[in-house]
């Protein structure tokens, strides 16, 4: 299986740097990065590490979610997830931590009612390899059909 690769390159301080994340691997992108922008509410242009977790974590979501339905004897038509990645401070050790992830989908699937649905949904959860990953932050879980 492959390797993927990303880089940062940055400039500064914690509170006055900048930075920039650059997808090596696929070379679709460069984005800004900043601490102030990331502990803010309006990112203003920028991205994050939670930003790239939630995407991350959204589409290896969507992918084994699909496995699953096919397993189960579905065919899903469409899957919409959303992955809600948040940082709160870590009480514990100081700093940050990631305090949970909220993810939703919902789906159009031929040949699976709202029980299969679900429970391939919460599979899908448990055994996609960013949330086996993250299994130090809570994952919470919002699935539901859509006719």
């Amino acid at each position: 299986m492959p390797t993927r690769t990303a880089r940062t390159a940055w400039n500064g301080g914690l509170e006055d740097g900048t930075g920039q994340v650059e997808l090596t691997s696929s070379g679709v992108g460069t984005y800004d990065v900043s601490f102030p922008r990331r502990a803010a509410e309006d990112a203003g242009g920028t991205t994050s590490p939670e930003e790239l977790i939630a995407a991350a974590h959204s589409s290896c979501y969507a992918m084994q979610l699909s496995a699953l339905i096919a397993e189960a004897g579905g065919t899903p038509q469409s899957l919409e997830v959303s992955a809600a990645v948040s940082l709160g401070p870590d009480d514990a050790d100081g700093g940050f931590r990631l305090t949970g992830i909220a993810l939703t989908v919902r789906g159009e699937v031929d040949g699976l009612d709202s029980a299969g649905f679900t429970k391939a949904a919460e599979a899908a959860k448990a055994g996609c390899p960013v949330s086996k990953a993250l299994t130090g932050v809570e994952i919470t879980l919002d699935a539901a059909l859509e006719s």
